[in-house]
This record gives structure tokens, C-alpha cells and sequence, in this order.
């Protein structure tokens, strides 16, 4: 698997045929109806500044609007499409009442995780697998647990559950590795596998540890790349479930309201040149080592090393290299996880503000596609868009700053006959601002009439009622957020352009509970903004403050909202508020996958020599799964020097395990040698 250069490309992209024939027309319409809505959205914009000339600062103000009314243009757009379309994928031309058969080709399952709940994730693997084995094509598929934990107490119970489901499935083809060296993070973890294993697997689906797939749905995936040897990846779209808190249900409820129709629309007019988000997606193993490789990127973190959001750049590299990268939105049964609160979430998103910042060194790469590059620069506008907005609000103040406190200067500079009276148009700027909410809220509004059309997502969203009730309380509960996300982003952005790396941290899957005083270190300068633009506007006019009440508002409350969001929804559920089909009626692989993981905090706090010495079968397992002498660095390992010195100098067990540093139990697992000495104390 090389790692492809950005800068070498010879020829021209070749097409992989895949897409539909009208795609370049579908093209035009979409992006020109973008361009056509944000060319009259500036007109009106330009009339209201324009009534004396525009300043410095209305210019400056003008050219924001523009940038970001062009962003909403294209989302409003694509949503409109996907009301208008049906779910009609070509490469998934098989009847889904009828069961999927006539498999030939050998699928690897592939599971990364790092430093996760092991007993969720290995339930996650006997639930998917059981699935599989119910099609009757369970043979053809092979699962991988690709573990790059470095918490050693992770690591062992890893261990520990996989070997407990090799005895609970002794006919199961599931294998477990866990690799020392984490380069390239996840997308380092797949490319390992792909150099070791990958040639003997036509494809291979990538799961995060939170998926869940239906058996009958990657069957049909591995069928529709059987059909099109040219495909090299096919995307579906994953639905949000197991939502508890506040927060992640309102997520939840969007994702099913909205997202299939977004995801109809972007199918539509992406065609071949789709994207990839990293997880539940089926991939042609020969494409990707043949043309994924991932180079590091020149300089220093955060800009340069290794491509944290790897999934958007293999698209496009796979694109690059003549293969159909598809979304299929027609195909049910791919489903994940949320975070669980609003702090979660952002610590995850500064992660993928950092990779999709980086993508701005990718965009210059040759050979890439129109389409690849639009991806590119799409993942850059969802974090680029927060501070744009932030600036917007702030020239706002200064706009009505400079009309309230600066005399105007009626007789500039040279021969004129009238007087240039500054001024702007507040009827038609509330027609702007009206038309501008309008679009944002539209997509929601179509999601309401698309669940309308289906009887069983009207019924498994409450009725018509309570799902307008829904959809009235989740585009509140968002607009009090989007604020705090706002400012989030915005301080990440300027964050990692000061040169501040996010390193990578596990993600929380649950939420244990909220301290108000960490909720006051996170979202204390929230609220510290929020009162300063309060007083600032307020300082120009009491209108003024009026206007900006609902960023205001969401920003000086950060802390008891972010609280709120982070309480249990169950009394919603109650009520049939914010609820989804599948809420309603449990997928069996979901009901399954809960029932496996019941008890997930069990031994987690455990002593990973303890789980050893407890459990002969684990201890013969965990020595075996080790590197031969041969295969390990032949250099010194400090920590290991350390683990066996301590180890040596201790009188038990547990004076042992007080002298170890992480770092050095991790040393000390690693090295049989290590392990028999700490054994052989007494407990």
C-alpha cells in the first residue's frame, strides 16, 4: 500500500461510468440555483447597505453575507432535491423484500478502536456477526478487531472479552490484534491490516467501535460490489440510536428527520464523486491499497504530519485513480451512536475541525476531481462558516457603531451638487433577514413533509402532531446551541491556527454525570463573550440588543443549557416527543447489542496483571498474541528497563503495581519475561 504523492499525477481522472448519465446536468441546476439564490440574496443585501454608498465596514459586512447565504443556498438546495427524488440507488438493483443470495466474494469486517469499553465493543462484534450468520452467507465474511489502545487496563480486557466470545462462537471467524505502534492513528490502524491481510479479501467494511450493521444489509453491499468491478466504495447512511440524554436525542431525532433526505439530495448530484465518512461503508480492498495510501503532509502539527480526516482525502484519492466512490441511500440497517453531551461533541469536533483544516494543504493535489475537491472544501466550510459568522456579528456592531456615534461626512472630497446622506434600508433588511431564516429552517420543514408521506415514519415519529411538536422543540433546543457551537468552533479554529495540536483522545461513549464546576472552566468564556457583546450592543441601542437577543441569549446561559442538554430525556420519550421509528420498534441487532453489553462497567476498574493472574486461559492467550523476540525493536525500551528493575525490587504483587507507571505496565504486558517475574511475587 504506497503512499500516493499529491503533486504527481499523470493523464487525466478516468471515469468509472458508475454515475448517472444526467449527473453533469444535475450539476449545473443544483449549483447554478445555489449560485442564482445567493446573486439575488447580494442584490437585496447591497440595497439595503447601498442607500448612501457602501463604507469600509458595510463592505466588509456585504462580503460576509454573501459567503454565508451561499452556504445555507447550497444546503437548502440539496434538501429541496432530496424532497423532490425518491431513494433510487443503481448499484443496489435488487428487491428488498427478497432475501440477498448468490454470494462469491470474501469480506473482512474491520473494527478499529482505541481505548473503548470493551465489553460494548465486543458485544457490538457478536451482534453484527450474529446477524450475518442468520443470512445464511456468514462464511463469506471474516471480522477483525483492530485494537490500538494504549490504556493497558483497556488492552487486557480486550483480551479478556474476545476470548470469552471465541468460546461463546467457537465456529466464528473473528480475530483480535492489538498493534504497540499507533502511527497514523485509524487510518494507520486500516492500512496495517491492509498490508498483512488485505489480499486475501476482495472488500472490506469499516466500523467505529459505536456501528452496528444488519447482516442482510452487508450482504447486499458486497452483491452490488460484486456488480460493478469499477466501484471502489459505497457509503450508507448511518441512523443515530441508543440516544439518553437531551442532547443526543435531539441529534438523534434530526438525524432521522433530516438526514435521508439531505443524504437523498447530495446522492443525487454527487453521483460517482461521492464522499466517505470514515465508517460503515464497504471498500474494494485492491482500489484502496492500490490508490489510498495516505502521505504526511509537509510541516509541523497541526497542519502537517499524518491526515487526521483521513475518509475525505481517500475518497478522493480513490476517485483520483478511476474508481466510483457511491452514497446509497435506500439501504436500511447501518446505524451508530452520538455523543452523549454537548462537551462530548465538541471535544470530538475539535478533532475533525483539525482534519478538515488540514485538508487545505490536500485541495492543490493533482489529478483530484471537481467533485473531490468541493468535498474538500465542504468539510473546510463547516468550521470555516463558525468564526465567518462570529466576524459577521461583530462588524454588525460596529456598522450600527459607526451610524450612531460617528458624524457622517455629507460633502466629501471633490465637486458634487448633493449631499451623500449614509443610511440603510430597515424594511428590506428585514425582508433579508426573514428570507435568510427562512432557508435555514426549510430543510427542516422538509423532513416534516417527507415523514408525512411515509406512514410508518409518521407513526414511528408520534403522529403528525407530536411530530410537529418535534420538530418545533428540536429547532429550538438547536438554535439555544448553535451559539455555544458557534463560539466552540471559533475558538478551536483560532486554536489550531496559533498552532495548538488536539492530539487524540479516546471518545466517550456515555455520560457519567455533569460537575458544575467543569461545566464553569468549559463554558465560562462563553458566557464571558455573550455579556460583553450584550453590553456592546446595548451600548449602541436598545434595538440593537433585541436583535442580537438570540445569540446573546444562548451564549450568556452556555453553562445551565449545556446542563440541561446533558439531562436524561427519558421524559420526552414519554411523552412521544423527539422520537424515531426505530425507537419505536427496536432493530433486533440494536436490542441485541444492549442486551450483550448490559454490565459493561464490570471489572473495568480491575488490575490488568490481576485479570492475568486470575485467569490462566487469558494469561496462556495474552502470551501468545505476543511479538516473537525476533519481531521486537532491537532497541532499548526504557520503560520495560524500568518495569523489570521495579518488578525486581518489589516484595508482592502489589507493591508492584504501586511502583509501575502506566507507561511502564504497558512495557511490562508487552514482554513475557516481565509478566512471570511480577507472577511469581506473592500476592
Amino acid at each position: 500500500m504506497a503512499k500516493q504523492v499529491l503533486w504527481r499525477w499523470a493523464g487525466a481522472t478516468p471515469s468509472p461510468g458508475t454515475g448517472p448519465k444526467t449527473v453533469l446536468l444535475r450539476r449545473v441546476m443544483v449549483l447554478g440555483s445555489t449560485a442564482a439564490l445567493a446573486v439575488g440574496a447580494a442584490y437585496e443585501m447591497h440595497q439595503v447597505l447601498g442607500v448612501g454608498g457602501l463604507t469600509v465596514l458595510e463592505a466588509v459586512i456585504f462580503g460576509l453575507f454573501v459567503l454565508l447565504f451561499a452556504w445555507i443556498a447550497l444546503s437548502f438546495v440539496s434538501a429541496l432535491v432530496g424532497l423532490m427524488t425518491a431513494s433510487a440507488d443503481r448499484l443496489l438493483a435488487n428487491d428488498p423484500s427478497q432475501p440477498a443470495s448468490g454470494l462469491s466474494s470474501r469480506t473482512a469486517l474491520l473494527l478499529p478502536t482505541y481505548n473503548e469499553d470493551a465489553v460494548r465493543v465486543i458485544s457490538r462484534v457478536r451482534a453484527v456477526w450474529e446477524s450475518l450468520d442468520q443470512t445464511g452467507q456468514g462464511a463469506r465474511f471474516d471480522f477483525f478487531i483492530l485494537s490500538d489502545s494504549t490504556n493497558p487496563g483497556t488492552w487486557i480486557l480486550e483480551e479478556r472479552e474476545f476470548l470469552r466470545l471465541r468460546e461463546a462462537m467457537p465456529g466464528a471467524r473473528i480475530f483480535y490484534r492489538h498493534r504497540r505502534d499507533n502511527t497514523g492513528r485509524k487510518a494507520g490502524n486500516v492500512a496495517e491490516w491492509v498490508t498483512r491481510f488485505g489480499g486475501a479479501y476482495d472488500f472490506m467494511v469499516v466500523l467505529d467501535a459505536d456501528s452496528l450493521m444488519e447482516g442482510d444489509t452487508l450482504v447486499r453491499l458486497a452483491l452490488a460490489m460484486e456488480r460493478h468491478p469499477r466501484v471502489g466504495l459505497i457509503q450508507t447512511v448511518p441512523l443515530l440510536l441508543n440516544g439518553d440524554t437531551l442532547f443526543a436525542r435531539v441529534q438523534q431525532f434530526a438525524n432521522r428527520s433530516y438526514g435521508p433526505l439531505i443524504a437523498r439530495g447530495l446522492s443525487w448530484w454527487h453521483g460517482a464523486e461521492s464522499n466517505y465518512w470514515g465508517h460503515n461503508a464497504i471498500i474494494r480492498v485492491r482500489a484502496f491499497a492500490g490508490s489510498a495510501g495516505l502521505p504526511e503532509l509537509r510541516g509541523r502539527r497541526p497542519f502537517g504530519g499524518h491526515i487526521m480526516s483521513h475518509d475525505f482525502v481517500e475518497a478522493g484519492l480513490l476517485r483520483r485513480a478511476g474508481w466510483g466512490v457511491h452514497l446509497a441511500t435506500s439501504l436500511r440497517g447501518s446505524y451508530e451512536e452520538c455523543p452523549p453531551t454537548p462537551t462530548e461533541y465538541a471535544a470530538r469536533d475539535r478533532r475533525w475541525c483539525q482534519g478538515n483544516l488540514q485538508h487545505m494543504a490536500v485541495l492543490p493535489a493533482r489529478g483530484l476531481h471537481l467533485m473531490s475537491r468541493l468535498h474538500l472544501l465542504t468539510g473546510i466550510g463547516c468550521y470555516i462558516t463558525a468564526p465567518l459568522w462570529l466576524l459577521f456579528l461583530l462588524v454588525g456592531i460596529l456598522v450600527s457603531l459607526q451610524a450612531q456615534f460617528i458624524r457622517p461626512e455629507y460633502f466629501p472630497a471633490g465637486v458634487t451638487l448633493f449631499p451623500q446622506w449614509p443610511a440603510q434600508d430597515p424594511e428590506r433588511a428585514i425582508w433579508v433577514f426573514a428570507g435568510t431564516m427562512a432557508m435555514l429552517i426549510a430543510p427542516k420543514l422538509f423532513g416534516y413533509f417527507a415523514m408525512l408521506r411515509s406512514r410508518l415514519d409518521r407513526l414511528g415519529m408520534g403522529g403528525a402532531a407530536r411530530g410537529w411538536l418535534s420538530v418545533l422543540l428540536e429547532t429550538i433546543i438547536s438554535a439555544l446551541l448553535a451559539p455555544i457551537m458557534m463560539f466552540g468552533q471559533s475558538k478551536a479554529v483560532m486554536e489550531i491556527l496559533l498552532g495548538r495540536d488536539s492530539g487524540w483522545s479516546a471518545q466517550r461513549r456515555t455520560h457519567a454525570g455533569t460537575q458544575f464546576r467543569e461545566l464553569t472552566r468549559q463554558y465560562g468564556l462563553h458566557t464571558a463573550f455573550g455579556a460583553a457583546l450584550a453590553i456592546a450592543a446595548y451600548s449602541v441601542s436598545g434595538a440593537l440588543l433585541l436583535w442580537m437577543l438570540p445569540v446573546i441569549f444562548g451564549l450568556v446561559l452556555a453553562i445551565p443549557i449545556v446542563a440541561l442538554a446533558s439531562m436524561s430525556g427519558a421524559g420526552l420519550r414519554k411523552w412521544g416527543l423527539l422520537l424515531t421509528p426505530e425507537e419505536r420498534v427496536p432493530p433486533s441487532i440494536l436490542l441485541r447489542a444492549n442486551e450483550l453489553a448490559r454490565g459493561s462497567t464490570e471489572a473495568t476498574q480491575a488490575y490488568p496483571m490481576s485479570l492475568l493472574a486470575d485467569d490462566p486461559r487469558l494469561l496462556d492467550v495474552h502470551l501468545r498474541m505476543l511479538p516473537a523476540p525476533a519481531a521486537r525493536s532491537r532497541g532499548i525500551d526504557a520503560d520495560l528497563v524500568l518495569a523489570l528493575a521495579k518488578i525486581d525490587v518489589a516484595e508482592t504483587r502489589a507493591e508492584a503495581a504501586d511502583l509501575l507507571t502506566e507507561r511502564e505496565l504497558s512495557a511490562a504486558l508487552r514482554s513475557a519475561d516481565a509478566i512471570r517475574r511480577y507472577l511469581a511475587k506473592p500476592s
